[in-house]
């Protein structure tokens, strides 16, 4: 299972997670429904605050991870199998 820091809290967590299964603090974290809104994503990353995404798709999850301030992606519990993605397939083919 591959790991990101979760902001400035000196804490990993899962780089994908199911929500509501997994242990994820969202108290304090900036949490979105994408990644289009980028001025957020590097205000939240420079103040040191967690970002978490929440994606039900593969490429969804492929676009949040693909952004170096993003420390976790969410995924639905109907969708938990996205937690066990390849991510080099689906970046490299």
């Amino acid at each position: 299972m591959r790991e990101r820091w979760f902001g400035a809290s000196g804490r990993r967590v899962p780089e994908i997670a199911v929500e509501g299964e997994d242990d994820i603090p969202l108290e304090g974290a900036l949490v979105l429904d994408g990644v289009e809104d980028v001025s957020r994503l590097e205000q939240a990353h420079a103040e040191g605050v967690p970002v978490v995404v929440r994606a039900a798709t593969a490429e969804a999850v492929g676009a949040a991870l693909a952004r170096p301030e993003v420390a976790c992606v969410l995924v639905p519990p109907e969708k938990r199998e996205l937690r066990d993605l390849d991510l080099r397939r689906l970046k490299y083919g």
